[in-house]
């Protein structure tokens, strides 16, 4: 039994490295082989899972005695693949970025205004929030006042 689930880590370790080079590729492509990239990764990690519940299945049927072992180890491939899973939506979430300022037609030369522009908001938003404490302040001191008359 547990020569399968050694199997499984072999299979799952391969699996994962290759979705990790390829999760590093997806913001480099372009175009349609940026989707088959997307959609290869997303097929990968599909097949981690199952992998990974092939293993809990594996750990079930291991004796109690060494069962602990076993199970903190596919706690920490199913850490692993969260930790894939996030990096890989954010690859994603850079590619449809890319994608939107393509259709937008933003070609990039704008950062600087954009990063000018946050800041000016950033600061707005700083002013607002120290205006909003002082009339809480104001507020809290009326409040008071009126409790105590």
């Amino acid at each position: 039994m547990s020569s399968d689930f050694e199997t499984y880590e072999q299979d799952f370790s391969t699996l994962t490295a290759e979705i990790t080079n390829k999760i590093g590729k997806v913001p480099k492509l372009g175009g349609e082989e940026k989707k088959q990239m997307v959609l290869n990764v997303e097929k990968q990690l599909e097949e981690a899972r199952e992998l990974l519940e092939q293993m809990d299945l594996e750990v079930r049927e291991i004796p109690v005695q060494s069962r602990g072992m076993y199970n903190s180890r596919l706690k920490s491939y199913k850490q692993e693949l969260d930790k894939l899973e996030k990096d890989f939506k954010r690859s994603r979430i850079a590619y449809s970025d890319e994608v939107r300022n393509e259709l937008l037609g933003d070609d990039g030369n704008s950062s600087e205004s954009q990063l000018i522009k946050l800041r000016e908001e950033r600061a707005h938003l700083l002013d607002n929030t120290e205006r909003l404490e002082r009339s809480s302040r104001r507020l809290e001191a009326g409040y008071q006042i009126a409790v105590e008359t």
